[in-house]
């Protein structure tokens, strides 16, 4: 159980992100309601099919979120391998499941639930802590989403959530079970190796035309050229519209006249002052009390002005400016409370106040500078107002050009040159695209994006040579593609890999040999032989010492009541390792590591929980797979 979860930390991570949790996410939200078209259908839940295209689409954001997650060292031949993609289905499956058993069970979330999970999303609040709802309308317009649909997907995923805390919190792991496993996982055992090496094999290894035969036909994806396809584009995007526009010097004068206000600062005033607190709810002697230590303060300030900054710092109640002698730096009108204002407004640079009484207290006053009202110059603003007004007029174009787009390239299937001749957009040729994005092809280029990938690889963009749709693969970012020509997978032929199946076939057969020496010697050494093994050094199952992770658990798995034992186990591409444990040194576990055991046992065994009631729910919701080959993509090839 301890080596499971050790071994399967990732595993169970994987699991938690990819089934149990609900994807629901600011940018990227899907909606789980929709079941898809009813054709081609791959799985079936409460009645409703799944559609190839769904699971195409499962596969590609799978792709994106481990993409983020994984960020340069993100390996896409990782995830492109038929247990990945069915993976993919099986946890849309169990989403559709999930969603039947929310609405069943009538849950949803309350109005200040999604409240708070909206005002949570970074980016959303200004510095002082506002909600900022242009911002926030902006962002989900980005998206193609309104707030109303933002805010109900985001309602139903918040109730799906509801279901999880539920099952997940049931978990439980005894204290007893803890401690057991933290001492486990703490043991150290002082062990010696004898390697059997592999590469004293090989000239034992005879190679046959029929063994190199049957490894070609045993592991054809092995040799396998990927699909790719060669493809024509147009791209329609807010910047290369923003690039064409020419705004005239007349039209910037004429924003600046008109916005003039935009671009006034009204005077501003700089002020230092002394607080003695006097709230409301202090009684009247309290607040007497303050006002004559404000008159006492004013009468020393007025007899020495020099000494405003130094009595601040030793006697104002306000935290903030007394360490900086009262300075309150430049404040306009409505910045300040009104006495305080009207105060301030009144003096004179260098002259200070009397008493001056406001909600927080008594004030003494002192204003060190004024700043008059300005207008800042055309000359100064000229360019910002040439990009606002780029801006808001290629917002205003790209409105119906995107709609252009979208319609012609719909309606004249057979060629990119209609919309391209009008709308003055450049067609341009790519090869090398692959069903997932290919790292070999520049990784922000719109045609090597998942969303547009899915749509040039539909059947019908490969069989019928038609465009594909307009797909949004970025903020204000179109493509429309078509297939020039495609490739389907294809096989190496045998002679022009036949060296390296060789190679590859005298190294496993030299590894047999090397194992079965290695386990013979292992039976000796049991039965009472002798060896010469290597040094001595400790390894346990936190630290393995540069020991494999399968030798390690054939380690810790030895009978400890017989010493010295002996365990012998392979070693993919080297041999065999005998190795020989000597002693085994028990530590005591700290509360700490027994107190992150205990939450790892209860992550375990929660991820158990929510697997086993998945599965009771999509029983009840008759879920079934109705396809268990995923389509066929791009496999690597070893063509030497």
């Amino acid at each position: 159980m301890l080596d499971f979860f050790r071994t399967h930390q990732r595993l169970m991570q994987f699991l938690l992100l990819l089934i149990i949790l609900p994807s629901f996410a600011f940018f990227g939200l899907q909606s789980y309601t929709s079941m898809g078209d009813r054709e081609n259908a791959v799985a079936e839940v409460a009645g409703q099919k799944i559609s190839q295209k769904e699971w195409d689409a499962a596969q590609a954001r799978q792709l994106e979120r481990f993409k983020q997650m994984f960020g340069d060292q993100f390996n896409p031949a990782m995830f492109d391998t038929p247990d990945a993609k069915m993976g993919a289905l099986e946890n849309l499956v169990a989403q559709k499941a999930l969603v039947k058993d929310v609405a069943d069970k009538h849950l949803t979330a309350s109005d200040d639930m999604v409240r708070q999970t909206i005002l949570s999303i970074p980016g959303l609040t200004d510095a002082d802590g506002k909600f900022n709802k242009e911002r926030y309308q902006q962002l989900l317009g980005a998206q193609g989403l309104n707030p109303e649909k933002f805010e109900a997907t985001l309602r139903h995923d918040l109730a799906m959530q509801q279901v999880n805390a539920a099952v997940q919190g049931s978990a439980f792991a005894p204290s007893a079970i803890a401690l057991r496993l933290s001492s486990l996982n703490q043991q150290k055992r002082e062990v010696q190796e004898l390697s059997v090496d592999a590469k004293d094999f090989r000239a034992q290894v005879k190679i046959t035309d029929a063994m190199v035969q049957e490894f070609y036909d045993r592991f054809p994806a092995q040799f396998q050229i990927p699909e790719s396809l060669k493809a024509e584009f147009v791209v329609l995007s807010a910047p290369m519209v923003e690039d064409k526009i020419v705004i005239s010097d007349d039209q910037i004068k004429k924003f600046y006249e008109e916005n003039q206000a935009r671009y006034k600062s009204d005077e501003q005033r700089r002020a230092s002052h002394i607080l003695i607190k006097a709230g409301k709810m202090m009684s009247a002697t309290e607040k007497g009390a303050a006002k004559a230590k404000a008159e006492k303060l004013l009468a020393a300030v007025k007899k020495i002005p020099g000494d405003f900054a130094k009595l601040a710092k030793e006697n104002s109640d306000d935290p903030g400016s007394a360490e900086r002698g009262g300075d309150l730096e430049f404040f306009g009108k409505g910045m300040m409370v009104k006495p305080f204002e009207d105060a301030a407004f009144q003096l004179k640079e260098g002259e200070i106040s009397g008493i001056v009484e406001s909600d927080f207290g008594f004030h003494i006053i002192k204003l060190t500078a004024i700043k008059a009202a300005s207008t800042r110059p055309l000359s100064e603003v000229k360019s910002n107002i040439e990009d606002e007004l780029r801006r808001t007029e290629a917002g205003k174009k790209i409105a119906s050009m995107i709609e252009t787009f979208n319609n012609m390239v719909y309606e004249q299937p057979d060629s990119l040159k209609p919309v391209a001749d009008k709308l003055g957009l450049k067609i341009e040729t790519t090869a090398g695209l692959t069903r997932q994005p290919n790292p070999a092809l520049p990784k922000q280029a719109a045609y090597n994006q998942p969303k547009f990938l899915a749509a040039i690889f539909a059947d019908d963009a490969i069989k019928g040579k038609h465009n594909t749709e307009a797909i949004e693969v970025g903020s204000g970012i179109y493509i429309a593609g078509r297939v020039v020509e495609h490739k389907p997978v294809t096989k190496v032929p045998l002679a022009d890999v036949k060296k390296a199946i060789e190679e590859r076939v005298v190294s496993i057969e030299a590894e047999k040999l090397a194992q079965a020496a290695g386990e013979k010697r292992l039976a000796e050494l049991k039965a009472g032989g002798s060896a010469e093994f290597g040094a001595s050094k400790p390894v346990s199952r936190a630290n393995f010492n540069g020991v494999s992770a399968p030798a390690v658990t054939a380690i810790m798995k030895a009978d400890p009541t017989k010493l010295p034992a002996y365990v012998g186990v392979s070693v993919p591409g080297k041999g065999y390792s005998i190795f020989r444990i000597n002693s085994i040194d028990e530590q005591t576990a700290s509360a700490e590591a027994i107190k992150s055991e205990k939450q790892q046992v209860e992550e375990f065994i929660a991820a158990q929980e929510m697997a086993g009631y998945l599965g009771v729910i999509r029983k009840r919701a008759k879920a079934e797979i109705l396809k268990t080959t995923p389509e066929p993509k791009a496999v690597t090839a070893t063509k030497q």
